[in-house]
């Protein structure tokens, strides 16, 4: 019985992995890279069910490597990024706190208004689809000159039914304005 080593070469996602085996009769070893383990990165922006800007999570080698850094959305948490991120903080603070003004002047721009949401309904009231956050933005600056981003409106569950609802605009920390929408038959 001798000692047989394999060189296998296999791809996944567009990376080499290198492995190993050893096989002595019935002892076998499997040398392989560390495909499965984590990495800590630094979120330059928000991602959806994964963190806020600058939080620094853990995530796959391959879903950071391959998208998060690439896309721009984070960078690897190691020393020399760590000194960076505070120093890039402090200015990202200092320009939100000065966009504060704007946003506390949209929020109170729309206090008390009403927003308009036309939709098709049905005889007893439930609307064909439902509401999105696109058709929210679009009456926002229909009705009221005001921009903002899609991912900054917070529906209520699911709007599906003629009636007045209450959505919350994140537009920033401190700033949430709630705005009353009707929905109403076209």
């Amino acid at each position: 019985m001798g000692l047989n080593t394999n060189l296998g070469i296999l791809s996944s996602n567009s990376n080499l992995i290198f492995r190993l085996i050893e096989s002595n009769g019935n002892n076998e070893k499997n040398i392989s890279n560390q495909n499965h383990k984590k990495m800590e990165v630094i979120l330059l922006q928000d991602v959806d069910k994964l963190g806020d800007k600058f939080d620094v999570v853990s995530v796959k080698n391959g879903y950071g490597r391959n998208y998060l850094i690439p896309q721009g959305m984070a960078l690897i948490n190691n020393d020399t990024n760590g000194r960076r991120l505070a120093d890039y903080r402090a200015r990202e603070e200092r320009a939100e706190s000065k966009k504060l003004g704007v946003y506390q002047a949209v929020a109170d721009q729309l206090k008390g208004k009403t927003l308009k949401i036309g939709a098709k309904a049905g005889t007893s009231g439930k609307i064909f689809g439902s509401v999105t956050n696109v058709q929210i933005i679009a009456a926002l600056k229909e009705q009221f000159g005001v921009d903002v981003e899609r991912k900054k409106v917070e529906l209520p569950d699911e709007v599906k039914n003629l009636g007045t609802y209450t959505l919350n605009l994140k537009l920033h920390k401190e700033v949430i304005a709630p705005v009353e929408f009707e929905v109403v038959a076209e």
